[in-house]
């Protein structure tokens, strides 16, 4: 989750079919459900906040299921150009003032992603919400003028997760979310997750925004707004390609 999210941390694919959750794994598995979809292209920009300065890079993106994305920065100019592949468990990341394509080593995953909150292991995460961790409902209560539920997840032993404890809340009608809190093994919160800014796109209700802060690091944090999104678009696995990574533009 940096949580719950994939480079699809980067793309919502949103579907809804009515349903009455009955627990919290329920819940957890309707909402990773409603957050997915088979395909998508979107046009966002990247706001990142420091104390000193701030920065922001514009991107248009693809991706197909959970395995495959890409992702094209368009602004500013002395970035454009770059592109970040993302097939099953690795990234590649083509660098056009070099005309250079490096695989990024384990070394590299917990560093920053584009100078923002983000890492490129977020972009990478294998965990499942639904299958890595152990699910309850700590309580009911309104958020943001929707009920929703606050749900504890615990990671399960021996998976690959670096959070101790993370608390999501899901509203209810929607299946949305809303907020999400990753603490560390001292049970320490991190930093927490938000998505606003909800609004029709197409057939279905989304949140275009997601803001990403630090807990200990003030007056920083990372902001992804969505321009434009589409859903189930014709990409094929094809299209997901270090040759293509040269010629998307």
């Amino acid at each position: 989750m940096a949580g719950t999210l994939t480079l699809g941390l980067l793309i919502f694919l949103f579907t809804f079919t009515p349903v009455i959750a009955q627990d919290a794994a329920e819940i957890i598995e309707r909402m990773e459900e409603v957050m997915r979809g088979e395909s998508s292209y979107a046009e966002m920009t990247m706001k990142i906040e420091r104390p000193r300065y701030e920065r922001e890079v514009s991107m248009r993106a693809w991706a197909k299921g959970e395995d495959y994305s890409l992702i094209l920065v368009t602004a500013p100019a002395r970035d454009q150009g770059t592109t970040f592949l993302k097939r099953g468990n690795e990234i590649w990341n083509y660098i056009p003032n070099v005309d250079r394509t490096i695989k990024m080593p384990p070394s590299m995953m917990s560093q920053s992603w584009m100078g923002s909150d983000f890492t490129n292991d977020d972009l990478v995460r294998e965990s499942s919400t639904v299958d890595d961790y152990e699910h309850r409902i700590l309580r009911e209560e309104e958020y943001n003028g929707r009920d929703v539920w606050v749900l504890e997840l615990i990671p399960k032993p021996e998976t690959p997760i670096v959070w101790g404890k993370v608390l999501v809340w899901v509203a209810k009608d929607g299946y949305l979310q809303l907020r999400v809190e990753n603490y560390d093994q001292r049970d320490e919160l991190a930093n927490t997750i938000e998505f606003d800014q909800i609004r029709n796109v197409g057939d279905r209700e989304i949140p275009t925004r997601m803001t990403l802060t630090p807990a200990d690091k003030p007056g920083q944090r990372t902001i992804l707004t969505y321009q434009n999104l589409d859903f189930d678009i014709d990409v094929d696995e094809s299209f997901f390609t270090q040759a293509n990574m040269r010629r998307i533009r």
